[in-house]
Parts: structure tokens; C-alpha cells; sequence
């Protein structure tokens, strides 16, 4: 029997870790493979290496999926505050920064001992590297339902976990192994595509914000999002967080938020400042004014951008690069323009539209959207309604979170909502 487990979960990642514990703790007898060398290094370089672990405000509403509702039963079953429990029994220190994000003191390493911690004394087997090669579907008199050929030999389980995540950070080891199990098994698979991920620009389109790289400040990004089904809807989403200007384009917090909706050849609107309705802050200060147009502009914006911005948006728009009015003349007085020309230049700041080339793919992406359908997955277990026995938890499936925490505790949940619905092999007669 030293071949034969209750479990085998596939994937040691924080979904895969944190299942096998608490299944290894609930009696049943676990095997955990994965093919990398370290375990969790997702989890050691999360949020600057200080893993944003969950989010006090966690909700389906946080998360996207082509079945947006599937989510609701695992959040609901296991909440931030049940997973902070945890970490306060392991004697973590953590701290909240803006917006619930929960964060440790010290290093990710903490999260990353502590689910070890929870797989020891749950008795978890961890073979680590060790790489799967073949899964074959059986049934056996001794009830297992799977067999694995894997680098230090066969084994079998009456159920099986996949953790594997997506293609997202290939360098550290991701791959599409779950996702290409599932589609050979029947499953569906929603297109995979690099999620929370910087967006680049043409060379042409981007040339003149260039110099820029490194500069940062609040903005108001929005995108319009088609929801599928019967009757297709439009709407907005926006997010108000901080954006980055790069090299090839824009990153932050902002624009990884909107990545997650974008898509290939849409456009995005960018507010450079949602606190200032700019055209009107122009016009008031015209009155009486004998300021030049690129002073009185430097001040509209105020501390919502750099000057260096500001001079450079300036600039390009007086070339009419940025949808601007050719003519228009940084070094006159600002009583001299004409209010269309400065409603035209307040209203290019306040609704820059602009259209993303791409993205910067997996390896800049911290989680892949898409993935095994969850139509096909049980919302209380994570249990294939196509396999017995086997089931899907994490990035793997078709459940992507927003930046903050929500992809980890998403994580948890499904893990947790699996980890008490997995048996022991049944008895033999």
C-alpha cells in the first residue's frame, strides 16, 4: 500500500499546499507532487516578496469568470477572516495597507512555513521535484480511481487534486499542465489569456512619453466590458488606483486592474486627473490672468501630475499628438487662447484615450485568466461533474481575481471547499 493514497494533489502552490494540509488533517492520507524545486515561489515573490496574503473586503463581485456566480459557495465557506485565524495561530505579524490588502511584517516565507507546518502535521507525503508523466483513469478493487506515473514511480489515489495554476511567471516552472489534463478528459476550457499584466504601446504611439518612464500618480482608468450570455450588456469598469509610466507603456496598480478586461484592440480612457475637471480650472483662471498657458496648466493639474508630465502633455498637444489643437502656444498668456481650444486641452487630460498594442505577456502577468470551465465544476466541492473523483482548484479554473489579495484567498476558499469534500478510499470487503 505504499503506493496507494487517499489523495494525490498535483501542484504545490498555495492552493495545493494549503488542500493538502487540511485533507492530511482530516485523516486521509495525501500525496503532494510537484515538478519545481522550491515550493510556493509564487507565493515567495507575491507583493514585493511580503505576500498580499487576502483582502478584508473579498466578494464575488472582486472576481472574474464566464460563470461569475460559481464563486460565491468557496468565498462564502472560507473567509479572509478565517484564514487570518489561521496565520494568527502560526504567530504571523502582518499589517493593512490601502484598500483591505493584507500583507506579512517580514517575508512571504512566513505564509510559505506555515502551510508546510499545516502539511506536516496533517502527515502529508511531498514529493518535490518530482514530475508527473502520465495520468491514466482506472477503477480498481481497492476502490482508487487514478494512476500517476511520476519520476519516482507509480502510484494511485481515489482522488486526485490539480493545483497546477497557469502559464503566468514561466521562469519560475507554470505551465498549462492542468488546464491540458482537463481538455483531455472532455472538460472546456476558457481561453487563456496573461491577466494583471502591464500593457505596451506602439513605438510610434509611445515615443513621446518615452522620457516619462518611472513617473506615477492617481488616475481614473475605465474600459468597456460586453458580458456574454443571451442578451449581451455593455458597461464600464473603472478603478481608481495608481499608474506607471514604462519604456513600452504603462504598468501600476491601475492599468493591472483594467488588464484583466481589456481586450485586443479596445481602447482605454485614462482620467490624469479625476480630482480636477480641468477645461473648467483653466477658464476660471483665464479671468484676469497674465500667467502663461504652461504655468496656469502646471497649476490646474496641480499635485495630480509631475511637472515633467505636465510640460510633456503640453507639448504633445500643442502638436496635436494627443488629439490636441495645433497652435496653441505654451509660452503666450492664457487670456489669449480661445475657451474651445482650452476645454479641448482640460478634456484631453481628463479623457485621454488611448489604445494598448498588447500586453506584456506571461512573464510580466501574475495570474492567468481563463482555464478549465466552471460549468463543469461542482461550486460546493470543485469536483468534475465529467470525472469522478477528480478535482480542480485555484488558477487553474476559470476564476480570476482582482489585484489585492483576491487571487490567494480564492485560493484558500477552493482549496478548503475541495479539502472537506475528499474521502478516504472506500473500505474493501
Amino acid at each position: 500500500m505504499s503506493n496507494v493514497f487517499d489523495v494525490i494533489v498535483v501542484g504545490a502552490g498555495a492552493a495545493g499546499l494549503f488542500c493538502a494540509g487540511v485533507a492530511g488533517q482530516r485523516g486521509l492520507r495525501v500525496l503532494l507532487i510537484d515538478h519545481a524545486a522550491k515550493v510556493a515561489e509564487k507565493v515567495r515573490i507575491s507583493g514585493g516578496g511580503r505576500c498580499n496574503f487576502t483582502n478584508r473586503e473579498v466578494g464575488p463581485t472582486n472576481f472574474l469568470s464566464e460563470n461569475p456566480h460559481f464563486c460565491r459557495s468557496a468565498l462564502a465557506g472560507y473567509t479572509p477572516q478565517d484564514f487570518l485565524a489561521l496565520v494568527g495561530r502560526h504567530g504571523i505579524a502582518w499589517h493593512e495597507k490601502h484598500k483591505g490588502q493584507l500583507f506579512c511584517n517580514h517575508k512571504a516565507d512566513d505564509i510559505i512555513r506555515m502551510l508546510l507546518a499545516e502539511c506536516d502535521q496533517g502527515g502529508v507525503t511531498r514529493w518535490q521535484p518530482c514530475a508527473v508523466q502520465d495520468i491514466r483513469r482506472t477503477l480498481a478493487d481497492d476502490g482508487c480511481r487514478f494512476e500517476l506515473d511520476t519520476e519516482r514511480g507509480p502510484v494511485r489515489a481515489h482522488q486526485l487534486v490539480i493545483a497546477t495554476g497557469g502559464l503566468s511567471i514561466p521562469k519560475i516552472g507554470a505551465t498549462d499542465f492542468g488546464q491540458r489534463l482537463a481538455a483531455q478528459w472532455g472538460h472546456a476550457i476558457v481561453p487563456l489569456r496573461p491577466a494583471l499584466v502591464p500593457l505596451t504601446f506602439s513605438a510610434d504611439t509611445w515615443s513621446p512619453f518615452v522620457p516619462l518612464a518611472g513617473i506615477s500618480l492617481e488616475v481614473l482608468v475605465s474600459a468597456e466590458v460586453v458580458d456574454g450570455g443571451k442578451r449581451s450588456r455593455h458597461h464600464t469598469v473603472s478603478f481608481l488606483e495608481d499608474l506607471l509610466f514604462t519604456h513600452r507603456g504603462l504598468s501600476g496598480p491601475a492599468i493591472l486592474q483594467i488588464s484583466s478586461f481589456w481586450q485586443p484592440g479596445q481602447t482605454l480612457q485614462i482620467n490624469l486627473a479625476p480630482q480636477h475637471e480641468l477645461a473648467g480650472l483653466l477658464k476660471q483662471a483665464k479671468v484676469g490672468s497674465r500667467k502663461q498657458l504652461a504655468t496656469e496648466w502646471a497649476l490646474a493639474l496641480g499635485d495630480a501630475a509631475p511637472q515633467r508630465l505636465a510640460q510633456t502633455w503640453l507639448e504633445q498637444f500643442c502638436q496635436g499628438s494627443t488629439g490636441g489643437v495645433v497652435g496653441l502656444r505654451p509660452g503666450a498668456p492664457l487670456a489669449e487662447h480661445k475657451d474651445k481650444d482650452l476645454e479641448a486641452l482640460g478634456a484631453s487630460a481628463n479623457h485621454w484615450h488611448i489604445l494598448p498594442a498588447g500586453t506584456e505577456g506571461y512573464a510580466k502577468a501574475e495570474v492567468t485568466a481563463g482555464g478549465v470551465d466552471t460549468r463543469e465544476l461542482s461550486s460546493q466541492t470543485m469536483e468534475s461533474k465529467r470525472v469522478a473523483g477528480l478535482h480542480f482548484i485555484g488558477e487553474v479554473v476559470d476564476v480570476t481575481g482582482w489585484l489585492g489579495g483576491y487571487n490567494f484567498q480564492w485560493a484558500w476558499a477552493s482549496a478548503m471547499a475541495c479539502a472537506r469534500a475528499l474521502q478516504p478510499l472506500p473500505e474493501v470487503a
